[in-house]
């Protein structure tokens, strides 16, 4: 009777002990360490991930063979979870994580080889990538549209309209128009925007019987500013009151140009001043000038450092893209229309887009903004 006894007893013990929980892990230790190639880079990393970890530095250790020697390549807080290490392109390495819970120092077993590799795309930057093809797409589309003759909406700006209404002050008062088309070649593309602007002022001053002046600072835009005031005039029906002084060339140094055309102020006084291009530090020279005469005066530049000088001193202002946007409104260019159509929508999807994830976000969605993401 005790020997079947015994052995049931046994049997039992055995089954128990099966079923008995494994040794807990000690907390903050570090479990799963892998290493693998850093995913979407030019194959200059290697990303170690592992889980736990304490809240004390992890010392990240490397070598090209499994046995060692294993050197320092760098520290993390071991509750980050993950490292990036830079390394050689193609070469094999081995990686093993050293770190002290309390008293005691813990090292990880060696986890390898693993080599950095070149990835065709940065998979991260997908939605970079879309943007780019949504916004390529959309331009195309609109510049198209306006090649057919599709009206596209844009909408008239202040500044556009004190254009019209400064022209006609100057031929009310007979006096002169001064036209500056900033100070940079015609390469620049607010040197560009600013003759579109310039056409349309010389076919109302051809309208209208004023008499305008553009003085110039490069000898590109001088040529270039030349030719679209005839061609307005040719395009007005008035080709018989052009001059060739009505553009002329000043200098090409920048502060002699500046005191020039501030002295035809002074000693002229224009009724109205269109100072619309790329100005540097002579902005401030040429508007504070102007308005002492007490000309009208309508400003643009896209050009951060100085939209505050023409803010102070001028009637109205064409800030930042109101300045293209003006040029394709006044020109009617189907590459200009279509292009600043095609910003807009491009712009107008972004903010709902932002909006929404911010919606979602407070909602605990996160799609949005891991679609937004970058690096």
């Amino acid at each position: 009777m005790k020997t079947p006894l015994l052995f049931i007893l046994a049997a039992a013990a055995v089954v128990l002990a099966s079923q008995a929980p494994a040794p807990a892990v000690l907390a903050g230790e570090i479990q799963g360490l892998r290493a693998f190639d850093s995913p979407g880079d030019g194959g200059e990393s290697v990303t170690l991930e592992w889980e736990g970890g304490p809240s004390t530095l992890v010392s990240i250790m490397r070598s090209e063979s499994s046995g060692g020697p294993f050197e320092e390549v760098g520290t993390t807080i071991g509750t980050d979870g993950a490292y990036e290490d830079y390394v050689e392109e193609g070469r094999p390495y081995y990686y093993r994580l050293s770190y002290r819970i309390g008293d005691q120092d813990y090292v990880t077993a060696p986890v390898g080889p693993v080599a950095a590799r070149s990835n065709w795309f940065r998979s991260y930057r997908l939605n970079a990538l879309v943007l780019a093809v949504l916004m390529f797409s959309l331009v195309i589309y609109y510049i198209n549209a306006a090649k057919r003759g599709k009206d596209l909406y844009i909408r008239r700006i202040s500044g556009i309209s004190a254009i019209d209404e400064a022209v006609g002050r100057a031929t009310e008062m007979g006096k002169k128009i001064i036209y500056i088309p900033g100070i940079m070649s015609i390469s620049d593309i607010q040197t560009i925007a600013s003759l579109s602007i310039l056409s349309h002022v010389a076919k109302q001053t051809a309208v209208y019987g004023a008499d305008i002046e553009v003085p110039n600072k490069d000898p590109l835009t001088f040529t270039a500013a030349r030719e679209t005031v005839k061609q307005a005039y040719m395009e007005a029906g008035r080709p018989d009151q052009f001059r060739e002084d009505m553009v002329t060339y000043i200098t090409y140094d920048q502060f002699a140009y500046a005191a020039a055309v501030s002295g035809k102020m002074v000693r002229e006084r224009p009724a109205t001043n269109f100072l619309i291009g790329y100005f540097f530090a002579e902005s401030l020279i040429l508007a504070e000038t102007g308005q002492s005469t007490g000309a009208i005066q309508i400003a643009g530049t896209a050009a951060p450092t100085q939209l505050p000088f023409f803010v102070t001193t001028c009637d109205y202002t064409l800030m930042g893209e109101e300045l293209y946007a003006a040029s394709a409104y006044l020109s009617k260019e189907p590459i200009l229309l279509g292009s600043i159509k095609a910003q807009d929508i491009a712009k107008a999807l972004i903010i709902v887009t932002i909006l929404v994830g911010i919606v979602a976000y407070f909602f605990g969605s996160t799609v949005i903004r891991n679609l937004l993401a970058s690096r």
